[in-house]
């Protein structure tokens, strides 16, 4: 992913920077204070109340759910999209925060008269969110979440409606903030929590429970139940109070748990994701990959800085509603997801010029939040990251913020090697993710570019087998752990060093890691996985013989 990148930031360059201008100030609506103010905003409570369905189609459900142990299935007719609805008071002239998790075929989230959101065909439980701001008399507003005439069921959970209450300001006494906060229970995915009553001058009406600054789940009771954790992993949580008028509490005392290994000690984690890049080598239509192929996931390049700490895509396409989006929801309508990769070899990065650890997370959550993300992947190389411990450490406490603030997310960091294992500074980079507690999912090398070297399956093992050794020195694990936290990310056909990873090379080294147990399978890239023997190195094809899509079929085999 190194040469072929350096051409590609070449071609982007001539394309040339749009201009930016700063708006003339104007008068603002006030802004609403966090403080959900939604009633069983988590369905925690076993029944649908106050929530109202159209048609009486919604009910609770156990499972699938995000938070805690209930949520809300609609079941979509023909004649019926299943709306379900709350209605809130609020305050005039004032902008509100509303978001919620949701997953099946299009489901929609929005204000009665005033702005909404959608999503298309998230297999898992993806966010939405949108703001509105009341009119000038406005003291009510009605929330819905629905699906689409006979496109199945659909399930949400954990909505949140962020802002003060109306009544005008008559009840402005926050709870008394929640004590005795412990954990009573943990697994490798979820840990259980409770707490001693908060007290109100009118009542409490639900508990919000955070891990960071990042809000989880609303229950009614004082315990609740934490899943979609990663296992081996530390997570702190606290307890807010609220009651009716939004009036929210303060932080409960703070309480720190790390879930139970998972099974075989490992992180539980498999993925087979090629990557797949829209800005560059004409790009497949990606579910006619997936139809050939039978790959689920893709790894989407590149993530970059557009100025100032803000993400796009190659630092010249939207983050959202562009070419990558379409690609995005054309992968998921067909059953599969994406992790997107920050960085790269050349280009304008954030890990480098975002200004802190603080700033760098803000950039990343802000494309978790675009596209309900289950992984990240930073792509660390070059001079400015890989080659700078400084910016290494950056992105590594960056990483442990957003793993922290979204249970569930797995990181990766994707780096070069040699061909006996990593080299100086990926033996820091291991080395710096432990002294900073970053729990790291994956740690991914890219085996090639290795300066001319002819055994692509040797060189590969023995490059894994040495991040082996250097993740169980550096953690302490077993072999079975090691293996469990290791990527590999070739390269298809020829390399920009004229290495020669063939199909049949490219199934000894994905039989290697089944039979092994590593966590991540990946290669660059499938706008090359077509035959162009001596066509040499270049973006949309393999430079060898080959039939199409074949490294992306024996990708798909990737179990772990």
């Amino acid at each position: 992913m190194r040469q072929l990148r350096r051409s590609r930031h070449r071609f982007l360059a001539l394309l040339g920077t749009a201009a930016l201008a700063l708006a003339g100030a104007v008068a603002l609506p006030g802004t609403a204070r966090a403080a959900n103010i939604l009633t069983n905003p988590g369905f925690e409570t076993g029944s649908l109340s106050p929530w109202s369905c159209s048609g009486n189609l919604g009910s609770i459900v156990s499972s699938p759910v995000h938070g805690g142990s209930k949520a809300l299935a609609g079941a979509v007719s023909s004649s019926d999209n299943a709306q379900c609805t709350q209605t809130v008071s609020v305050q005039p002239n004032t902008t509100y925060s509303l978001k919620g998790w949701v997953r099946g075929s299009y489901v929609y989230l929005g204000v009665d008269g005033g702005a909404s959101t959608w999503t298309s065909s998230p297999a898992a439980y993806s966010q939405l969110s949108v703001s509105f701001t009341t009119g000038a008399s406005q003291t009510s507003a009605k929330i819905y979440v629905h699906g689409w005439y006979a496109q199945g069921t659909y399930y949400a959970d954990d909505i949140s409606l962020d802002g003060p209450g109306g009544g005008g300001g008559s009840d402005t006494q926050a709870p008394t903030a929640p004590t005795g906060l412990n954990s009573t229970g943990k697994t490798s995915s979820s840990v259980s929590l409770s707490w001693a009553a908060s007290s109100d001058n009118v009542g409490v009406t639900a508990y919000d429970i955070y891990s960071g600054s990042n809000q989880l789940l609303s229950v009614s009771g004082t315990s609740a139940t934490v899943s979609g954790l990663s296992a081996s992993t530390a997570y702190t949580f606290t307890v807010k109070a609220r009651d009716a008028a939004g009036n929210t509490s303060g932080a409960s005392n703070s309480v720190s748990v790390t879930t139970n290994a998972g099974g075989g000690g490992g992180t539980g984690f498999k993925q087979a994701a090629p990557y797949l890049y829209e800005g560059w080598g004409d790009p497949p239509n990606p579910t006619t990959v997936m139809n050939a192929t039978g790959v689920k996931w893709f790894t989407m390049a590149f993530v970059l800085d557009s100025g100032g700490c803000r993400p796009s895509w190659d630092s010249s396409r939207p983050l959202t509603g562009g070419v990558d989006q379409t690609a995005i929801n054309q992968i998921r309508s067909a059953g599969g997801d994406i992790v997107p990769s920050f960085g790269g070899w050349q280009g304008s990065k954030l890990g480098a010029n975002c200004s802190s650890a603080s700033a760098l997370a803000g950039a990343l959550q802000k494309v978790i939040d675009a596209y309900g993300l289950k992984a990240i992947d930073m792509d660390i190389e070059n001079t400015d990251e890989f080659e700078n411990e400084a910016v290494q450490a950056k992105i590594l406490t960056a990483l442990k913020t957003v793993k922290a603030n979204n249970p569930g997310l797995r990181t990766i960091v994707t780096f070069g090697t040699s061909t006996t294992g990593p080299t100086y500074y990926g033996n820091r980079l291991i080395e710096q993710a432990q002294s900073l507690n970053a729990n790291i999912d994956v740690f991914t090398i890219m085996p090639f570019d290795f300066g001319g070297g002819s055994d692509m399956y040797g060189n590969t093992v023995n490059a894994a087998e040495g991040l082996k050794t250097k993740l169980k020195s550096t953690f302490g694990w077993d072999d079975a752990t090691a293996y469990s936290h290791i990527g590999i990310s070739g390269m298809n056909g020829l390399s920009d060093q004229q290495e020669n990873t063939t199909p049949a090379i490219w199934t000894q080294i994905r039989d290697w890691s089944n039979t092994h147990h590593i966590a991540r399978l990946a290669y660059w890239s499938v706008n090359r996985d077509r035959s162009c023997p001596g066509g040499g190195v270049v973006s949309n094809c393999s430079g060898i013989s080959q039939s199409t899509w074949q490294f992306t079929s024996i990708t798909a085999g990737f179990t772990g």
